[in-house]
């Protein structure tokens, strides 16, 4: 087992292990405990009794936090033409079409996000070796793949995020910084867990969520009592 610093075995001794903590103790708690310098990010995990092997099983999608992410993405827009001018005119830090494909070919990676427009896809695709593992990927069901270029620049600036369940069926997702309050910190947990509670796949029997837990950078996880 890794060894913990100080810190974290000091901070670790204030989380009760055995006990479902409701989400506004959590994200208190989170708070006191998380000492790293730095605004630290804070994820929420929830381990979901599905298996993604099954394409029904699989859950993903993107929504917009109540109160952003408290991180700045830096967006690419791969398209031709008008396009490419709405989206510079969008807040786009990066516009282009190939010139852009072949700068990524050639290991260029300054941004977080990919929209494109469908037109685009083809020659995206080609990328897809490249792209795929970093997740970078454009995709419809995220609102990444769109002609609506404006309104999905939008919506990534005000702290959209994407969810997927991982292959061992784990859903992470950024909510916020430490520096957040309470209340933004528990009302964009309670927006998360909605959207993942609807996603509920049909074939699914029993328990949906196994395990949900609040943490962040270099702090010990809180495990969140989902009943509630």
């Amino acid at each position: 087992m890794a060894k913990h610093g100080k810190k974290y075995v000091e901070a670790a001794k204030l989380v009760d292990k055995t006990k479902l903590y409701s989400i506004e103790e959590a994200a208190e708690l989170l708070k006191k405990i998380s000492y790293a310098k730095f605004d630290a990010s804070i994820e929420t995990c929830f381990r979901l009794n599905v298996d993604p092997r099954h394409a029904d099983e699989q859950i993903r999608g993107a929504m917009v936090l109540p109160h952003g992410t408290g991180k700045s993405q830096t967006v690419l827009v791969i398209t031709q033409g008008p396009k490419e001018q709405e989206a510079k005119d969008a807040g786009a830090d990066y516009v282009g079409g190939k010139d852009m494909l072949e700068k990524i070919q050639g290991g260029w990676f300054d941004f977080d996000v990919i929209v494109a427009t469908p037109d685009m896809m083809g020659e995206l695709g080609k990328l897809g070796k490249i792209l795929g593992p970093k997740g970078l990927m454009p995709n419809p069901k995220t609102g990444t793949v769109t002609m609506d270029v404006t309104k999905a620049i939008e919506d990534i600036k005000k702290g959209k995020v994407e969810y997927r369940t991982d292959k061992e069926g784990n859903i992470n997702v950024m909510i916020g910084k430490v520096s957040f309050s309470t209340k933004q910190i528990v009302e964009n947990w309670q927006a998360i867990y909605d959207v993942i509670l609807k996603a509920r796949p049909a074939a699914v029997k029993g328990t949906y969520m196994k395990n949900v837990v609040l943490t962040s950078s270099m702090a010990p996880s809180i495990k969140i009592d989902h009943a509630i």
